[in-house]
């Protein structure tokens, strides 16, 4: 049975036109699922993924570009409990040629608002210079399985038929980028001396099924892209749910080669960390070098 989606708050115009869009206005979007099958609790992954998207921003900020955190707190709404996040995204150096061609001085700055009501988390993406035309919506469900189960998120009938499903290996060195590949980051290769999990062999999902002692989850993300320009939307949008996949690949693979790093901490151990990261990220955004993940040359 397909789980409830949350009603997270979610506001401004931006935000109202998602809504409008989900609810068939005539509008055409790319709307792709990902499946992340990993060994793990549903419980563990909750530190984990935090712990590696603190770590992961300031992997990709420096030389202007990069994350800048406005906030980070607590939130409660309509019965949902959860935390709520506003990020900058500066992208002006990460984004390929093309993009930069067609981007106005000043425009190629993303907002990311998201609410993390775990095990559900939705996250919608803005340009205050698109306005309306643009958005990128990412919905998960994190579930104890081997990511089997069909329209998790519960759409309807004809928005499901033409979703693409479409599951990621982290331990498929092919599915990656040859410039982000980091040995110290392969599963193929990792070994938990915490957990004693790893290293992920060609049939770990099969070996993971055979496993009952082994803790499995899957995170079921719903990316829905929409950028409404004129001769360059089906390019863009394609190009986003490329990059979206590359993004997942690589976060995942490796949140699970840093668990030694993570099994153990608290929730107020991550509070504590992402409160530092915050101000960290302030620093070195304004660092000469350029890092991280980057697309300016697709």
């Amino acid at each position: 049975k397909a789980a409830r989606r949350p009603a997270l708050p979610v506001s401004g115009p931006a935000a109202a036109a998602v809504v409008r869009r989900e609810r068939g206005g005539g509008t055409m979007v790319l709307v792709k699922e990902y499946r992340i099958l990993l060994p793990c609790s549903v419980e563990e992954y909750q530190v984990g993924q935090l712990y590696s998207v603190a770590e992961a921003s300031k992997n990709n900020t420096g030389g202007g570009d990069g994350i800048e955190v406005l906030k980070n707190e607590p939130y409660e709404k309509d019965g949902e409990v959860g935390q709520y996040t506003h990020k900058i995204y500066y992208l002006e150096n990460k984004v390929p040629q093309f993009i930069r061609l067609i981007a106005p001085e000043g425009s190629l700055i993303v907002h990311e608002k998201a609410w993390n009501a775990y095990p559900y988390c939705r996250t919608v993406v803005t340009n205050e210079y698109m306005k309306d035309d643009f958005f990128v919506k990412i919905e998960t469900w994190h579930k104890p399985d081997f990511g089997e189960q069909e329209n998790v998120h519960g759409l309807n009938a004809e928005e499901w038929k033409e979703v693409e499903v479409l599951p990621i290996d982290i331990a498929d060195r092919s599915q990656i980028y040859g410039s982000d590949y980091k040995s110290d980051e392969d599963p193929a290769i990792f070994k938990s001396l915490k957990t004693g999990r790893g290293p992920l062999g060609p049939n770990w999902k099969k070996e993971l099924l055979d496993s009952p002692d082994c803790p499995h989850m899957c995170a079921y993300k719903l990316v829905t892209v929409h950028f409404h320009w004129w001769g360059f939307q089906g390019r863009v949008e394609k190009f986003i749910q490329k990059q979206e996949r590359r993004l997942f690949t690589n976060f995942h693979r490796q949140l699970f080669c840093w668990m030694d790093k993570w099994v153990g901490l608290t929730m107020d151990d991550i509070r504590r960390m992402e409160e530092a990261t915050q101000k960290e990220l302030l620093e070195i955004r304004h660092e000469r070098t350029l890092r991280g993940m980057s697309a300016k040359d697709e």
